[in-house]
């Protein structure tokens, strides 16, 4: 299914944006740089084909460019061309993947930060919500909507802050990480969000809350940042939301939309954004819940063949207008978390029949057909570069788990998080252990910590300060806790950063092991005055191994590792 559709791209529509598979054409769709070649790499890797991959990868390298005059979306382009140009480039350059390329010297980083650095504009905001789209030459049009999604605004954490760890610029984090508190500090009483939202003022233009359409990957980046990244801050946001959904939207199986203040229901409808759901609560590790809500999800797949756009729950139809499905991935995703789960052939059952719909009623000459009208079956000479890039991946990945899963995600170097469009980012220690130690050159390091020479990186882009919008500043590793740690920070600005410069990663730091010098207590004071004194001297971690063999970790209020007074020694060999 993956070389039918990619071989007819790449026949019929390459160098443009995505394929037109009934009529053997391409199109432009967002920014006329062969879109669906860039959003298709990494499951290239993940099948394998290292010609083909590593053919994309050099043409790309050498043909692709942003410096042009066309206006994006600032969602739609960090989601499929940021994160597929980063996550190409993991593959890429690691040995590890078994799809290393000799040739690649990092041309897909250098454009993935030039995209990044053309698209920084948008969120010159007062809140720090992104604008909705932006002009890749010229920045943002005065004549910008000043409206746009909850999504669109808080889907953009994942692929930045790898663009940050990769290229070691704080910028790119912290700007959309200051999105997401912007919207977050936004939220109603009863901690739910809106569909639309005003950048400038933070008022909400639609207070339907839901978990579909215009807010559905706001909930999944907030879980996903804190497994990628380790970042707490991100975690109690998506616990706080993750629980007003459950009691507010969650009428079992199903999930309604209801007012964001009030809770009152105003929208009682499926909606096929949902079908994302169940794999993201299998993340959370709420399975009961999730295998119902698939269920019902799936009946509705097997009603029509295929989900529509909407499913009215009051009246069990389609939802007028709400008709069409455009090749979406999330029921497969779903269907796949859910067998990885349990391992209940159930779904293998679900992802053979989402197969044979698209087999049988969407594959068209040259690739794969939206539906414009799930009740006849009636087909639209247009491919999303989305169906390459999740849809076919997450079926493939389903059936290849089945009989062992040999492949990237499940037998590779590394734990793998799936961005919002399917892409494949590592949970490698450069990207994942900033928390743990300073793992590159210029990483968030502990700012009390005199060994390390900090720089005050002055604000490039502006936001609501933490007064105004109500956000606190959360404690812990990382640059919010450097933003707190500053003496002369001024409230209002909320926008600097403390970059320390690094030793390099050590031999335990590359594969993910930190070396500990055991270091025995005993009762002899002495000894412990000897060990302060060595202490002191190395400005390293104490890990003390006491007489049971058991480490003990003196810490800070900050709950990072901290060298112990000479009286607080003293008071636990007395205790021992």
């Amino acid at each position: 299914m993956f070389f039918h559709a990619f071989n007819g791209y790449m026949k019929h529509a390459f160098p443009r944006d995505e394929l037109k598979p009934l009529s053997c054409d391409g199109e432009d769709t967002l920014g006329g740089y062969a879109l669906t070649l860039i959003d298709s790499l990494d499951t290239l890797a993940l099948l394998g084909d290292k010609e083909r991959f590593a053919f994309s990868v050099e043409w790309l390298g050498k043909n692709l460019r942003f410096d042009i005059n066309k206006t994006v979306s600032v969602f739609e382009t960090t989601i499929r061309v940021l994160g597929g140009l980063l996550s190409a480039h993991l593959i890429a350059s690691d040995y590890a993947t078994g799809m290393r390329i000799p040739s690649y010297d990092n041309q897909l980083l250098h454009l993935a930060e030039d995209l990044a650095y053309r698209l920084l504009p948008a969120f010159d905001t007062p809140t720090g919500i992104p604008f909705g789209s932006v002009n890749l030459l010229d920045g943002v049009d005065e004549n910008e909507s000043k409206i746009t999604s909850t999504a669109g605004g808080g889907t953009l954490t994942l692929e930045f802050g790898i663009l940050s760890r990769l290229t070691n610029n704080p910028v790119f984090e912290q700007v959309t990480k200051n999105a997401v508190r912007g919207l977050w500090a936004c939220r109603s009483k009863i901690n739910l969000v809106g569909a639309h939202i005003n950048v400038f003022t933070g008022e909400w233009t639609q207070k339907d809350a839901g978990i579909g359409t215009s807010i559905d990957s706001f909930y999944e980046y907030l879980l996903k940042a804190f497994l990628l990244f380790g970042d707490e801050e991100h975690l109690f946001m998506f616990q706080e939301a993750y629980g007003a959904v459950m009691r507010y939207l969650f009428t079992d199986p199903w999930y309604v939309e209801v007012n964001m203040d009030s809770a009152a229901i105003v929208w009682p409808l499926f909606n096929s954004l949902q079908a994302f759901w169940p794999g993201l609560q299998v993340l959370a590790g709420d399975v009961d819940p999730a295998i119902r809500t698939h269920a019902a999800f799936y009946s509705v797949w097997k009603r029509y063949g295929f989900t529509p756009e909407g499913f009215n729950l009051a009246t069990l139809s389609v939802q007028q207008g709400q008709k069409s499905y455009p090749l979406r991935p999330e029921l497969a995703e779903s269907t796949y978390w859910l067998y990885k789960a349990t391992r209940d052939t159930r779904y293998l059952d679900v992802g053979r029949d989402i197969v044979s719909s698209l087999q049988y009623g969407a594959r068209c000459p040259c690739g794969y057909c939206h539906i414009t009208d799930v009740e006849d079956h009636k087909r639209e000479d247009h491919m999303e570069s989305f169906f390459l890039a999740e849809t076919v991946k997450y079926l493939w990945l389903l059936f290849d788990l089945a009989v062992g899963g040999d492949n990237l995600v499940e037998s590779g170097p590394y734990k793998y998080i799936f961005s919002t469009e399917g892409h494949l980012l590592p949970a490698t220690p450069q990207i994942s252990l900033v928390r743990e130690h300073c793992s590159y050159y210029g990483a968030y390091c502990r700012s009390n910590n005199s060994s390390l020479r900090q720089e005050l990186h002055s604000p490039v882009i502006s936001r609501k300060s933490e007064e105004a919008n109500g956000s606190g500043v959360h404690q812990g590793w990382g640059p919010t806790a450097l933003l707190s740690a500053l003496p002369d920070r001024e409230a209002s600005s909320g926008s600097g950063l403390v970059k320390g410069l690094c030793r390099g990663l050590t031999h335990g730091q590359k594969i993910g092991v930190t070396y500990f010098e055991p270091q025995f207590k005993t009762k002899d004071v002495s000894s412990v005055d000897k060990r302060e004194a060595n202490v002191a001297s190395h400005k390293s971690p104490v890990v003390v191994i006491s007489s049971d063999a058991n480490p003990t970790y003196v810490e800070n209020n900050n709950g990072s590792l901290e060298e112990s007074s000479k009286t607080e020694m003293d008071n636990q060999s007395a205790e021992q």
